[in-house]
């Protein structure tokens, strides 16, 4: 299956595992809970989705290489203690707690959750001495005398042996106790992935032309030679940053992450291009609505390759805004009851203090959830800077100097404030994608591109929320003339998540 099944599947199994009977117990024991074995080729995202599942599940997540685990760090260090068994007194050898179960018990105590998942990577790399005690904590959840705690799940990954000289093969007997789910590299499911991180465009358009080299494993003169997704993803990070600091990104910098010569060479020999498309058919002009003729006919006359990679830096301008609209209209809902219950207590005729208080404690839980994310590692850019804007509201509110206003004017005008700002980017953002599917329209008249265009946009995790949240009349269209309008228009229900009308609460 692919790693976007492997996760649903994955999260399937922890909530079954977690759930509980009328009594409050497990309804499947833990020492019947088989650990999840994802086994797969090496940088196709196995840690990664681990990750999103803690995140969307809530729930606590400790990850470890098992490659870097001796026996004594994952069994714990012998010491000498004294037993009495009847009259007499004898000497024997115990273990002081395991490493790896230590550590989720400092994820509790850290986090609050008594759940969560452990993940420990690369399962079939460990030593010959540390492999009987795996097995027992496979089976038993045990390390020596240490068990791990209840309503945590086990989570195992590892490569296949033609990847990894290193692995050594599980007996059926090991296997036996294990749910054992094959992974392989999807790239369709890896760009839905890559759209909602943020990869870089041309990494996208790239991909979208040579789906081939999306994972490559092959024997070169050099030896062998592979590109992984990622490497793509690590890729992509390092291109955005060296752009913002002028840093040139070349073939050099390319074929550190990808290792593949031919690989390497292409995408960077795409990457050129890429830039001189954005200078050559001006993005911004595009986007704003000023296309001019010789750009719609500079676009008609060009290659399929060509066009699909300026249709992908469109898009990418496009759906950059909507990202920033989205942000923003989530740190509003999560403002809104806030606002509501402020509105209420200033009707009610509650004191200056009592008001200042509602908005105090929803700051504190802002905080909490920033602290409580962090300490996890589930905190993701995008859910940061939405809870960074509600918190910097709540900090302006309460600024030094603003306790003598009225409620009306220092909390309740500030934030329809936002409201209307909110709602004249959702304005811009639209008018820009409607920009977009005119100028697509224009110059790619009988060819596949407006089919590409609206496929891209109802499948965008990005692009489509903001549509169903917004709308966009263009799109509708769009996606009616290419076929896909009742999928649009299901995905637009199912995504609904923010009624903006809703948001202002009025005078």
């Amino acid at each position: 299956m692919n790693i976007a099944s492997a996760k649903q599947v994955i999260k399937d199994t922890v909530l079954v595992y977690l759930k509980k009977d009328e009594y409050g117990e497990y309804c499947i024991p833990a020492v019947r809970q088989r650990p999840i074995f994802m086994l797969g080729a090496p940088g196709i995202g196995k840690t990664a989705i681990m990750e999103q599942i803690a995140s969307d599940m809530g729930i606590g997540f400790v990850a470890y290489s098992m490659t870097h685990h001796t026996r004594q760090s994952a069994l714990g260090l012998p010491y000498i203690t004294t037993k009495k068994y009847g009259d007499r007194e004898y000497t024997i050898t115990e273990y002081t707690m395991s490493e790896i179960i230590a550590s989720v018990y400092e994820e509790i105590e850290k986090s609050g959750s008594d759940e969560g998942i452990l993940f420990l990577d690369e399962i079939n790399c460990v030593s010959e001495t540390l492999g009987p005690s795996m097995l027992q904590f496979l089976q038993y959840k045990t390390f020596g005398r240490h068990s791990l705690p209840e309503g945590w799940v086990i989570v195992t990954a590892g490569n296949p042996p033609e990847y990894n000289r290193s692995v050594r093969e599980f007996d059926v007997a090991t296997l036996d106790r294990m749910k054992v789910i094959s992974v392989e590299p999807d790239l369709k499911a890896w760009m839905d992935y890559a759209r909602e991180k943020d990869i870089h465009g041309a990494v996208l358009g790239y991909l979208d032309v040579k789906k081939e080299d999306f994972y490559v494993m092959e024997l070169s003169p050099e030896g062998r030679a592979y590109v992984t997704a990622r490497g793509w993803e690590d890729l992509s990070e390092m291109m955005k940053l060296s752009e913002e600091e002028g840093i040139t990104v070349d073939e050099t910098l390319i074929s550190q992450y990808l290792r593949s010569e031919r690989v390497a060479g292409d995408f960077a020999a795409y990457y050129d291009l890429y830039i001189k498309y954005r200078t050559d058919y001006h993005i911004a002009e595009i986007i704003a609505g000023n296309a001019s003729g010789d750009i719609i006919e500079k676009m008609k006359n060009a290659g399929f390759d060509e066009r699909l990679s300026v249709l992908s830096m469109l898009i990418e301008s496009v759906t950059g805004d909507m990202k920033e609209t989205l942000i923003t209209a989530d740190a509003i809902q999560m403002l809104t009851p806030v606002m509501k219950n402020v509105k209420e207590s200033a009707a009610s005729s509650a004191s200056a203090e009592e008001t200042e208080g509602i908005v105090r404690s929803a700051l504190d839980a802002r905080q909490n959830s920033l602290k409580i994310m962090k300490e996890r590692g589930t905190l993701n850019r995008h859910r940061k800077r939405s809870l960074m804007l509600a918190t910097e509201f709540y900090e302006g509110t309460l600024r030094p100097g603003t306790s003598g206003l009225s409620a009306e004017d220092r909390y309740l005008a500030p934030y329809r404030n936002e409201v209307t700002k909110l709602k004249e980017s959702a304005g811009k953002t639209s008018s820009e994608l409607s920009n977009l599917i005119s100028f697509v329209r224009k110059a790619c008249e009988g060819g596949n591109e407006p089919m590409v265009l609206a496929t891209r946009l109802t499948s965008d995790p990005w692009s489509s929320r903001f549509i169903g949240t917004f709308g966009n009349d263009d799109y509708e269209k769009l996606a009616g003339d290419m076929e896909i309008s009742e999928r649009g228009l299901e995905i637009r229900e199912q995504i609904r998540n923010f009624d903006i009308g809703s948001a202002d609460i009025g005078g």
